[in-house]
């Protein structure tokens, strides 16, 4: 039979009872593969805040002077994982055997971590070589038990739906991912169980390692890619959009209908997330097409992602980033090599994301996401390689002009005469010669404005047909 696997993300797990009537209960709830992330925040606690980089339990076990600090994170991430199942579960008896769930899951990763710290206690063995371990058991937490929560949500509500575990808890074995997938999905009947799948997998590769925190689409994208679906669904708290419906309003934004993955790949970028660039490029070769949705209106043909993209000349989003513009200046660059190799170097080693570049003959510019913190550091390692440099970095903003195929807009003349008549003055500007993008860097203080009147400019001013008005969302979570 024809089936689809779809992907849940974490704000939308976090409203599953809503979930139950616009995703799962329908006449024919099966032929699907549901993979699911942790509930809203989860990973965060377990690991350390995305964005902000607040510590969770493993960055407060990685850097701890004591024992107390990540086993109280611990002990407070728990007691939040069954808070939030006590919301969901209205039967006793479901609730507390998913309070057993917790309380085994826990205790165990407690008990590993404090041998972990008493083996490490010992000269001959650095806790540093098991961190990437217990990162990889800590991360598998979240996603275990919204699993699980909602395989008992389902049955409850009539439901065969059946629980796969790939996170490998107490599993000696040490298969690779496409094993692991295949262990986990033998014996279901797909014309008669719905599985719901953990979006974190345990297995030879090391997914955090490889991929960090995009593990979960990327388990989806293998998911789609082994079993042969028909489609791969992302499930949404919103529709893939023109805009931040709360920057530009509402009634100004458009459902975007059809894109690239050229597009996803930016938004990827971005820090938006629409798939993983792993995951679309294992789709891809696998032939199976991906489609974005909004998890509550299910009736919503959502975004198609494909190789051909929208239709070329129009302008599918804009949206913008707080970047630190970063800028290595040297008059005896000319002609001398090393020194974008000596930056990039550094920028890695301190765990900075480029999220784009510019240069000439003495100047380099990188366009960075991170902690300034870390750009510091970054910054102090390049003054001693090369002391005649002058280094700057500035708190600015770039907003992004997105669509399958720019070429023959002339996006930056009307971006720069609509920026002009609002009194916009850009700092900077760039576009490739894919098209698929064009960067407008801009003070801080201005992101806000000059995504409204891009957005006005080239979306809401531009007849398409195949844009319509939509009430709806940009998709980051």
């Amino acid at each position: 039979m024809t089936h689809t696997v779809e992907k849940i993300g974490g704000t939308c797990m976090s409203r599953a009872t809503e979930l139950l009537d616009a995703l799962y209960l329908r006449d024919d709830p099966y032929g699907r593969i549901f993979v699911v992330s942790a509930f809203g925040g989860m990973t965060n606690r377990l690991l350390e805040h995305k964005k902000s980089g607040q510590s969770g339990v493993y960055a407060l076990f990685a850097d701890a002077d004591n024992d107390e600090s990540w086993s109280e994170a611990l002990t407070a991430t728990g007691a939040e994982m069954i808070r939030l199942h006590t919301d969901i579960l209205d039967d006793i008896g479901d609730r507390q055997r998913a309070d057993a769930f917790v309380k085994d899951r826990i205790e165990g990763a407690r008990a590993c971590m404090i041998d972990l710290q008493r083996l490490c206690s010992y000269g001959h063995f650095r806790i540093e070589a098991h961190l990437m371990t217990l990162r990889e058991l800590l991360s598998g937490l979240g996603e275990a038990h919204s699993a699980f929560v909602t395989t008992l949500l389902l049955n409850r509500n009539g439901v065969n739906a059946r629980y796969v575990d790939l996170t490998g808890w107490r599993d000696d074995a040490q298969p690779d991912l496409a094993n692991r997938i295949k262990q986990g999905l033998e014996g279901l009947d797909l014309n008669s169980d719905l599985p719901i799948v953990t979006g974190y997998a345990q297995c030879a590769e090391g997914l955090m390692r490889e991929y960090d925190r995009g593990y979960t689409e990327v388990v989806f994208a293998h998911l789609a890619a082994q079993t042969g679906a028909s489609e791969a669904i992302i499930h949404k708290e919103f529709h893939l959009s023109s805009a931040d419906p709360k920057l530009v309003g509402l009634e100004n934004v458009r459902k975007i209908g059809r894109t690239s993955y050229d597009v996803a790949d930016q938004l990827s970028n971005l820090g938006m997330e629409a798939i993983h660039p792993n995951a679309a490029k294992i789709l891809r070769q696998a032939d199976v097409p991906l489609r974005v949705k909004n998890a509550f209106e299910p009736e919503d043909s959502g975004t198609f992602i494909g190789p051909e993209g929208g239709k070329a000349g129009r302008v599918e989003m804009v949206t913008g980033l707080g970047v630190y513009a970063f800028e290595l200046f040297e008059p005896d660059m000319v002609g001398a090599k090393g020194y974008d190799a000596a930056i990039l170097d550094a920028l890695t080693r301190h765990n900075v994301w480029i999220v784009s570049k510019t240069s000439n003959a003495n100047c380099i510019t990188h366009w960075l996401d991170g902690s300034l913190k870390s750009i510091r550091r970054a910054e102090s390692d390049l003054a001693k390689k090369f002391p005649n440099a002058e280094i700057t970095t500035r708190n600015l903003a770039l907003v992004s002009v997105i669509g399958s195929d720019l070429s023959k807009l002339g996006v930056m003349r009307q971006s720069l005469n609509a920026l002009e008549a609002a009194d916009i003055h850009p700092l900077a500007m760039q576009q490739g010669t894919r098209r698929v993008e064009m960067q407008v860097m801009v003070d801080k203080s201005q992101m806000a404005k000059t995504i409204k009147v891009l957005h006005h400019a080239l979306i809401e001013q531009a007849e398409d047909d195949d844009i319509e008005p939509e009430h709806a969302a940009i998709a980051a979570e």
